[in-house]
């Protein structure tokens, strides 16, 4: 039987969760604006651009920004 996970392990397995959620959001969020803007979903074309960016913003940017906040509350500065 495994020992019981310590709080900071705790809190590490809820981060490490809500980035991935992120990330896959992201993921969907840019699949279904390429699916809007090439005219598979009915939506205006605009909205699928921007569907796209956003995810693909959210992907690469939203990740660090998390952790760099978590890192800042973790030293107090918050």
């Amino acid at each position: 039987m495994a020992p019981a996970p310590t709080p900071e392990e705790v809190v590490a397995a809820k981060r490490y969760t809500l980035m991935n959620l992120v990330r896959i959001g992201a993921v969907i969020s840019v699949i279904l604006g390429i699916a809007v803007a090439q005219g598979a979903v009915d939506l205006p074309y605009a909205l699928g651009v921007v569907l796209a960016v956003a995810g693909l913003l959210a992907f690469f940017f939203v990740p660090p920004l998390l952790v760099r906040r978590w890192k800042a509350g973790d030293r107090g500065e918050l």
